[in-house]
């Protein structure tokens, strides 16, 4: 195990500067290592979640710094490619689910009241059998799926891992992932440990109840494993880490879980490989639907550079670690787009001059995907970032706009079916999550704000009839009455659009608002909703 510490790194980077040229993709030469083989350091399993009493959160009020992948960018002057100026003709019946706090400022649950201690929340979900699982910085709920109650929490992350020892115990870094493996009907719930010895910590539950047991490891990484995201495929859990060595970006690690070990709680690896520092803020591609990938499918990894989508190919073989393989990256060229904000923070809110982050130098969480085996079969994928509209000089407040994408066969030959920037008026829409569901329906789930309007939480769907790269008017979830002040500008780094599993029709959104205006008092929301057409 590598103990070499290193320091928290501020300083930014650039991504992705160097683009290749269309055509053949480079096999795996843009790696500096790999495949490298990572055993746990320590496993085991633990007593029922519902048995362990909290551990203590911090009463320290702290913000997540920010570490952004490059330096803010001046606007380009170019405009946006793929904006749509108005909503079309709505076509879509939507029907309204539950719509209820998460946690956040004045959450009460069965383990009591929650407390803001920290900022931003990363809001994170997903949703399981019966139950939904709701994960801010740095505390989690279990929810009744049917009736949206709170069936356990609010605790904090590092509850789940209470007599495991080391520091996945002891340390409550933040940067949460809740998954639910849909065909294995488990929770997958991760945190990373921020201080040197690096580790990433991994929760799968024994059962689909997410307050039952949990076989839990500990991975040792060898520097910092900033912004980890995570996707469920067949042969794996993967995950990406933007990998800091003191204050240098050393670029993205790839690395693969072994799933089947983790979910039998037997001894597991994973297997990474190391990017150089070209390339940052990868996405791994996560499974939605009862179709499988395709066999022996590579899991898809995705992130952007100027004006262009990288896709790589992630093969993984525990048997014989040496035939793993990342290939790529293929070039997708896309419509012209310029960072929001140029990647820094600019977002307005109304009642105050403080200006929110816009976190727009990375794709959004998560990369969705989805194998339609019935005519016409296809693997799709979608995925979304944040972009400037318009403005942003001295004379102007800048208006940004939710960019996102759905990419067809990227096992064979890649394309860019549909693309769109959802900007339909002046005020700035941004930190979106998008999914799609199993009859092709695409619902994109966002924070709305500008200096006439708090941020409030929106959402915007379209059908499969609808023309390519549209979306129809959108939805409120919530309309919201404070907007953050002082100085703090951080809005979250990710929220999350999630599938039920159960009738795989019905779209899970959550992230953040605030019910008043101040700092450190931020509330979420969780809502679900399902479009007429599937069922």
């Amino acid at each position: 195990m590598r103990t070499k510490p290193f320091g928290f790194c501020l300083v930014p980077f650039l991504l992705g500067c160097c683009l290749l040229l269309s055509g053949a993709p480079l096999m795996a030469q843009n790696a500096t290592s790999g495949p490298e083989v990572i055993r746990a350091v320590h496993q085991d399993l633990s007593p029922a979640l519902r048995d362990i009493p909290p551990a203590i959160p911090s009463g320290l009020l702290h913000e997540h710094p920010v570490k952004p992948l490059h330096p803010e960018k001046p606007f380009s002057g170019v405009p946006d490619g793929a904006q749509q100026t108005a909503p079309i003709p709505r076509q879509a019946t939507i029907t309204s689910g539950l719509n209820f706090d998460g946690v956040g400022n004045g959450f009460v649950g069965p383990n009591g009241a929650f407390s803001v201690n920290s900022a931003p929340p990363d809001t994170n979900a997903a949703v399981g059998a019966t139950q939904v699982v709701q994960w801010v910085n740095e505390s989690f709920a279990v929810f009744d799926k049917a009736t949206g109650n709170a069936v356990h929490g609010p605790v904090t992350g590092n509850t789940l891992w209470s007599g495991f020892g080391g520091s996945c115990e002891t340390s409550n870094s933040g940067d949460i992932i809740a998954q639910y493996d849909k065909a294995a009907a488990r929770w997958f719930l991760t945190q990373p440990v921020f201080r040197s010895p690096f580790m990433i910590c991994i929760a799968v539950s024994t059962t689909s109840d997410a307050t039952g047991s949990f076989n839990r490891y500990a991975f040792p990484m060898d520097n910092f494993p900033d912004y980890p995201k995570y996707g469920v495929w067949s042969d794996g859990y993967y995950g990406t880490f933007n990998m800091f060595s003191g204050n240098t970006f050393v670029g993205s690690k790839a690395c693969s879980f072994d799933r089947s070990a983790i979910l039998n709680g037997a001894a597991a690896t994973m297997v990474c490989f190391q990017l150089s520092s070209s390339f940052g803020g990868l996405l791994p591609s996560d499974l939605d639907g009862a179709s499988a990938p395709p066999p022996g499918s590579p899991n898809f990894l995705l992130n952007f550079g100027a004006n262009v989508l990288n896709l790589w190919k992630f093969h993984v073989d525990f048997a014989t670690p040496a035939n793993s393989t990342l290939t790529g990256p293929t070039n997708l060229p896309v419509a012209a787009f310029s960072e929001a904000c140029g990647g820094g923070a600019c977002v307005p809110q109304t009642g105050t001059r403080q200006l929110l982050d816009s976190l727009a130098d990375r794709l959004m969480y998560r990369l969705a995907y989805r194998n339609f085996t019935t005519a016409p079969a296809h693997e799709s994928l979608v995925v979304n970032h944040s972009v400037r509209v318009s403005g942003g000089g001295k004379h102007s407040a800048e208006v940004d706009g939710v960019r996102w994408y759905e990419i067809r066969s990227p096992n064979s030959t890649p394309v860019v079916f549909q693309q769109g920037t959802f900007s339909p008026d002046s005020n700035s829409r941004w930190m979106g999550s998008i999914a799609m569901d199993k009859v092709g329906d695409i619902a994109v789930g966002y924070s709305v704000s500008s200096s006439q309007i708090n941020p409030a939480i929106r959402f915007a769907v379209r059908v499969p009839t609808d023309p390519t790269g549209t979306l129809e008017p959108e939805t409120n979830i919530i309309v919201g009455t404070g907007s953050q002040l002082h100085s703090l500008n951080r809005w979250g780094d990710y929220s999350s659009m999630a599938i039920d599993p159960v009738d795989d029709c019905t779209f899970w959104y959550t992230t953040e608002y605030l019910k008043s205006s101040g700092t450190f008092n931020w509330s979420t929301r969780l809502a679900s909703f399902k479009i007429s057409g599937c069922h």
